[in-house]
C-alpha cells in the first residue's frame, strides 16, 4: 500500500465502520485465546489493531514496511519495527500470537509470509488473518491499494496449512453489505478509503454489527477471516 493510502487509513480508522467492527472482531477472538503473551501485528500501518492487542494485555509490537506509517504508530504510543513480512526479524518460537489483517493479498509470495508466521510462533501459538475474498469483486479499489489477489476459502486455507499451521476455522465477513460493495466498486475509479458521512457511517455500522448475531458466516462476503495455530 502506498504511503498516502496508509495516511488516509490512519486518519479514518478510529471512526470508520469497517475498521471499528474489525477491531471488535479482534477483541472477541482475543477473549477466546485466554492468557495474553507476546503478540506481533504484521502490516500494522498506524497500529490500530496493535493498540487493541495492548489494551487486552498483550505485549504487542507493530511491523510494517513503510517507515512513515511506523513513525505515526510510534506517535500513538505503539512499539513499531520496520520489517518485511517475508523475513521477520524475530526469533523462532518467540511469539504467542500473530495478527495479519490485509497483508497476504499484497504479497506475491504469500507462502513466504505464512511460513514466517509459522516460524516465529511458539508451539500452541495462534494466528489471526483477514483478507479480501472473491476475484469477482476485483475493482479499481484493489488496484489502488496494491492488491495482488483476492482469496477463496480454499486458497487461503491451502497457503496457511502448507506452512505447517492447523486451521481452526475460516469465516466470511461483511456478508450483508456485499451487494452494496459490489455495486459501488463496479463504479469506482480508485480506493474506497474516504471519509463516510456521519449518518451513513452509523447505518453501515448497524448493518455490519448485525452479522454478530446472524448465521451468515458460511455465505459469501467481502472479506475472509481465518484463525489457525501451531501444533504443540
Amino acid at each position: 500500500m502506498e504511503t498516502e493510502e496508509i495516511r488516509r487509513l490512519i486518519a479514518l480508522e478510529d471512526a470508520h465502520w469497517w475498521y471499528r467492527e474489525r477491531r471488535a472482531i479482534l477483541r472477541r477472538e482475543l477473549r477466546e485465546l485466554g492468557r495474553p503473551g507476546v503478540a506481533l501485528d504484521i502490516g500494522a500501518a498506524g497500529g490500530g489493531n496493535t493498540r487493541v492487542l495492548a489494551e487486552a494485555g498483550w505485549d504487542a509490537t507493530a511491523t510494517d514496511m513503510d517507515e512513515s506509517a511506523l513513525e505515526m504508530a510510534r506517535q500513538r504510543g505503539v512499539p513499531a519495527v520496520r520489517a518485511d513480512a517475508r523475513a521477520l526479524p524475530f526469533g523462532s518460537g518467540s511469539v504467542d500470537l500473530v495478527t495479519a489483517f490485509d497483508v497476504l493479498e499484497h504479497v506475491r509470495e504469500d507462502h513466504l509470509v505464512t511460513e514466517e508466521i509459522a516460524r516465529v510462533l511458539a508451539p500452541g501459538g495462534h494466528v489471526l488473518i483477514a483478507v479480501p475474498c472473491d476475484m469477482a469483486l476485483w475493482s479499481a479499489h484493489d488496484d489502488a491499494v496494491g492488491h495482488v489477489r483476492r482469496y477463496r476459502r480454499e486458497s487461503l486455507t491451502i497457503v496457511v496449512e502448507k506452512a505447517g499451521l492447523q486451521v481452526d476455522r475460516v469465516w466470511s465477513w461483511n456478508v450483508l453489505l456485499r451487494p452494496v460493495v459490489k455495486w459501488h466498486r463496479r463504479r469506482s475509479v480508485g480506493s474506497d478509503l474516504s471519509k463516510v458521512p456521519t449518518l451513513l457511517n452509523a447505518g453501515l455500522s448497524a448493518v455490519i454489527r448485525a452479522e454478530r448475531y446472524l448465521p451468515v458466516r458460511s455465505l459469501r462476503g467481502v472479506s475472509l477471516f481465518l484463525r489457525a495455530r501451531l501444533k504443540r
